[in-house]
């Protein structure tokens, strides 16, 4: 039942990453060439979304090698 459990939080994992993965790749296509040139202000907003969907697909992997890493050990006697 447990690793029922944690194979479920991983498929969940993995399917964040991927989406995180499609929404940053869609905001990199939507970046218009004034933003990419910039007014010298900061970043634009499409750079922030970029970062925030990169950042989320990170911890979403992370996640991911974390419940991976458990079912080893738990899984590593038998």
């Amino acid at each position: 039942m447990g690793n029922a459990l944690m194979i479920i939080l991983l498929v969940l994992a993995m399917l964040g990453a991927l989406f995180m993965l499609v929404r940053g790749i869609v905001t990199f296509l939507q970046t218009t060439e004034a933003e990419l040139k910039g007014d010298g202000t900061g970043p634009s907003q499409s750079s922030l979304r970029q970062n925030k969907a990169m950042m989320g697909r990170v911890m979403f992997q992370a996640l991911a090698i974390l419940v991976v890493a458990v079912l080893l050990l738990v899984n590593g006697g038998s």
